[in-house]
């Protein structure tokens, strides 16, 4: 057996926050009516892990969740304090009652209906929307060698700050807004710092502004349209020219060099014979979307993603997956959140009509 509950959402991040709003909005009631479950201890999703070190200010942009505008008095705090306590404002503020810290294991057929199962306890539900984002996943990739190197390798998950790269060879893996974050904040302390991209990085001087945003949104919508695994939202922005990047660039910090071909004991080398030494390898090489618990469904197609419309699963509109491909950052997570709740309030009344 297990809770009832018209609706789960799963994660309290942005796309997650926007979904339960949408929820409370269309009349349902928190227990009864949805229930947001997150593994996190507080709020904040996501945010309360980036590295200390980041700044609001440094941030591309943090959208208003629906209904309550994020006005902070001062942006140049660490975004991993700010966010979090606006999140928490938020949860009070729409009574969305969200439990914590919760770890959803697997999600399961049950008749009509989908059975939530976690580490405290089980839910029984009408419709699911999962909004797990991807911060519990970090992707790095394997290269000829690694166990060899003598080095520390860390991903940006495990990233605390530039103190502990103080003096130390690095290299930096990685063609994203935070590898480049990382290089102009490790360039200063460090003895040297090589930055290895898979392919040459792009800039992009206009504004970060909404218009922009709805075209990246549709490029990756693409993909998940057909099947395929999502191209993250970032991976399609490309990389903010601020004033702040001109300068690292001028000073040589953001000069690139391609991929290198294997690790060895002590650095990295090329396929031309060419090699850098380094203390440290920092993989920053992005995550992938957390949905293992959704795995006893099935919904994976041939082309390896799962194929959605909008937000709805084609294979099962009962679920609903935000904060997965075109949703995944804070330029889609408010449209996508409100859009699954929208579907999923009326798909329950449509059931209840039939």
């Amino acid at each position: 057996m297990g809770v009832r509950s018209d609706v789960v959402v799963i994660g309290a991040g942005q796309a997650g926050l926007s979904a339960a709003y949408g929820l409370r909005r269309a009349g349902l009631a928190p227990g009864s009516g949805f229930v947001v479950l997150d593994r996190e201890d507080g709020p904040g999703g996501a945010w309360r892990h980036r590295w200390p070190t980041l700044r609001l200010d440094r941030v591309h942009g943090i959208s208003n969740l629906p209904g309550l505008p994020f006005e902070p008095a001062d942006r140049s705090l660490p975004a991993a304090e700010i966010v979090p306590a606006y999140f928490d404002a938020y949860e009070r503020a729409f009574d969305l009652q969200v439990r914590r810290p919760v770890r959803v294991t697997a999600v399961r057929e049950a008749g009509s209906d989908l059975r939530v199962e976690s580490d405290a306890g089980t839910w029984i539900t009408r419709a699911l929307i999962n909004a797990t984002g991807t911060w519990t996943r970090p992707f790095r990739p394997r290269y000829p060698g690694a166990e060899t190197f003598r080095g520390r390798q860390l991903h940006t998950a495990d990233y605390a700050g530039p103190d502990e790269f103080a003096g130390k060879r690095v290299v930096v893996v990685g063609g994203g807004t935070s590898a480049v974050q990382l290089l102009m904040e490790i360039a200063p302390v460090a003895a040297a710092t090589t930055w290895v991209t898979r392919r040459p990085p792009e800039f992009h001087e206009g504004p970060f502004d909404e218009n922009y945003g709805r075209a990246v949104v549709a490029r990756v919508d693409e993909r998940v349209r057909a099947g395929l695994p999502p191209q993250s939202v970032v991976s399609v922005t490309r990389l903010p020219l601020t004033p702040e990047v001109r300068a690292a660039q001028e000073a040589g910090v953001l000069d690139r060099l391609p991929m290198f071909e294997r690790i060895t004991p002590d650095g990295v080398a090329w396929a031309d014979g060419s090699s850098a030494a380094a203390d440290v390898i920092l993989w920053a090489t992005g995550w992938r979307a957390a949905l293992g618990h959704l795995a006893p469904l099935r919904l994976r197609g041939r082309g390896g993603g799962i194929a959605v419309e909008g937000t709805r699963v084609v294979a099962d509109p009962r679920i609903h997956l935000v904060g997965y491909g075109p949703s995944a950052s804070t330029i889609g997570a408010n449209r996508a959140g409100q859009a699954a709740a929208r579907e999923v309030v009326a798909l329950l009344r449509g059931q209840a009509a039939a």
